[in-house]
């Protein structure tokens, strides 16, 4: 899990891990192996002891931009030439996914695998991706509806493919046309077309995640990813594009949250209802929890 040490990160940083340690110690669980956090401030904070965490340094300042998501290439750069770890395989996560329930291994042998988003369209963009993938290459489909995460990869695969997805993804947010074609999703853009030019396919797996509110149940998924924010009226009905009487969206807590966020109305997805139970089960288990804290 890559992160740097915002009051926003480090929340979330912290009710992902209580998910990883409680689903790591139920039965299946052995095969999640163990955690770390990737910390890409170049520096320790005071999560240290609490999550297992390899501090990795932050891009220089001269390719600093308001897109933090960039330094994630770099973090991955930097842990997988310098880490030492006895797993086979790794786990790429983000702070803001919740698990659901025991993560086995997805991958196959070489064959990593990945999350199908129905964001990220090669096709539609392939004037953007030509300049790193032109038609010799090969059919613009071979770049998968994929970013990085969620991502199980043997880490051999990943010491070549990190250090290409840096550079490529650097020279798209550098790019004027695929900055404003990729926009937030640059960094995954990236990672899938270097995934391509390498010749790396993956296995895709819809059940890995849901994201509510537009996957309205948990079903047999692996994690909640809430990367939207979830609004609905007093009756449960959801109001698209428009703030409602009842709303959550983890942008509005820049520091921790606190205890006892208030529930969705009857009606709303029961995705809903379920991420917004785990964070306060969470934030009621972790024992210093402070509402407030940067």
């Amino acid at each position: 899990m890559t992160c740097d040490s915002s009051g926003y990160s480090k929340w979330q940083s912290r009710v992902m891990y209580f998910y990883y340690k409680k689903w790591r110690a139920e039965p299946g669980g052995e095969e999640m192996g163990g955690f770390t956090r990737v910390l890409h401030t170049g520096k320790e904070d005071e999560l240290m002891g609490e999550i297992p965490t390899f501090v990795v340094n932050p891009l220089p300042p001269q390719q600093q931009t308001d897109y933090v998501v960039l330094n994630r290439p770099y973090a991955f750069v930097q842990w997988i030439q310098q880490a030492t770890f006895p797993e086979d395989y790794v786990w790429m996560a983000e702070p803001d996914h919740l698990i659901l329930r025991p993560i086995p291994n997805l991958s196959v042998g070489d064959m990593p695998s990945a999350f199908p988003f129905d964001y990220i369209e090669p096709a539609k963009n392939k004037e953007a991706l030509h300049r790193w993938f032109p038609p010799e290459k090969g059919p613009i489909n071979k770049i998968e509806p994929i970013g990085n995460s969620p991502v199980i990869i043997h880490k051999n695969l990943l010491r070549r493919l990190a250090p290409l997805w840096h550079n490529v993804t650097l020279e798209m947010k550098a790019d004027e046309a695929a900055d404003k074609a990729f926009g937030w999703v640059l960094e995954m853009y990236g990672y899938a077309t270097s995934a391509a030019l390498l010749g790396i396919q993956h296995t895709l797996h819809r059940m890995w995640m849901i994201q509510p509110p537009w996957d309205t149940e948990p079903g047999d998924s692996y994690l909640i990813h809430y990367t939207y924010g979830c609004d609905f009226d007093l009756n449960g009905k959801i109001t698209p594009g428009v703030v409602g009487p009842w709303h959550f969206d983890k942008r509005d807590f820049n520091t921790a949250p606190p205890r006892n966020l208030s529930l969705p109305p009857q009606g709303a997805a029961p995705s809903v209802f379920r991420l917004v139970s785990m964070i306060n089960d969470a934030t009621w288990s972790i024992p210093d929890w402070r509402a407030g804290a940067p």
